[in-house]
């Protein structure tokens, strides 16, 4: 069976610069620069996922809340604790 992650995610789009901060409630806050207009705060979101995970964009996907900033993301390969844990260790400060 494989692995798939869904954690919670806290969007805030055009902020001056891409960053996870942390946590919001129970979502992990991340900040991105793209509006959210024509998809393109997902898109950016599921590159940073990606990036910071150091994994393939196909690998995560925005599967609830699309046009919210509370949204529920799918990650193939990690487990939500190693995926949780790896991206709040990038977290930067604001």
């Amino acid at each position: 069976m494989a692995i798939c992650a869904r954690i919670k995610i806290y969007v805030q789009p055009r902020a001056s610069r891409n960053a996870i901060v942390g946590m919001h409630g129970d979502a992990v806050h991340i900040r991105i620069t793209a509006p959210p207009v024509d998809n393109a705060a997902n898109e950016a979101l599921v590159e940073l996922i990606a990036e910071r995970l150091g994994i393939a964009k196909r690998q995560v996907r925005v599967v609830a809340g699309a046009s919210s900033r509370r949204k529920i993301v799918e990650i193939d390969g990690v487990t939500e604790d190693q995926a949780t844990r790896a991206l709040l260790s990038a977290t930067t400060c604001a």
